[in-house]
């Protein structure tokens, strides 16, 4: 099976990550997305973070019983700050019957040379690109192994909904339902 990987802090998940990975499926030739909840990036301060759960929670709230998503929190079991080689690693040698991608925005892919090992990433899996407004040119763009997917430019940003709801704001279809409810509930992003 063809599985895109789409990694994450998804602090909060939000729907414009629902429709990239969404037309990931109807539109290329992935056939399953898993999101992979990032416990620490190695780029984000971890201080600005919702816990793990927390956020594996709201992810799983997201992706409800759509049966071509999955949520994973391989990288809970890993080093942290892990690296996206290190789990790519470790997910190929666990399921070699299936091929690996990943999904990145455009923004991440002028700064995919700064990734560890990034040269080895390209050598043995795929990138899914979606666009993403305001970013800067790569040459990577002609890499064999880069596929820039012609997806709707979204604008949509976590942090953009951490400062509606410090703010009072509604995120009323920014967010799943489900996710609205959980970060009232919790009083999270005050």
């Amino acid at each position: 099976m063809k599985i895109g990987l789409f990694f994450g802090s998804f602090n909060p998940i939000h729907m414009g990550h629902l429709i990239i990975a969404n037309t990931m499926l109807e539109y290329t030739d992935l056939e399953n997305i898993w999101f992979v909840v990032s416990p620490q990036n190695p780029f984000k301060k971890s201080s600005s973070l919702l816990h793990e759960f927390d956020r594996l929670e709201m992810v799983r709230l997201s992706v409800g019983y759509n049966y071509k998503m999955k949520v994973s929190e391989v990288e809970f079991g890993l080093p942290k700050p892990n690296y996206t080689i290190d789990t790519l690693t470790y997910l190929q040698e666990k399921y070699p019957k299936d091929e690996f991608a990943l999904i990145i925005g455009e923004d991440n892919l002028f700064q995919f040379p700064k990734w560890k090992n990034y040269e080895r990433i390209l050598e043995f899996f795929s990138l899914y690109v979606y666009p993403r407004p305001d970013t800067e040119e790569s040459e990577l763009k002609k890499h064999p192994k880069v596929k820039m997917v012609d997806l709707p430019l979204l604008d949509i940003s976590a942090t953009f909904i951490r400062n509606a709801v410090k703010n009072g704001k509604s995120i009323q279809f920014l967010v799943t339902p489900e996710v609205e409810v959980f970060i009232k509930q919790k009083n999270f992003y005050l």
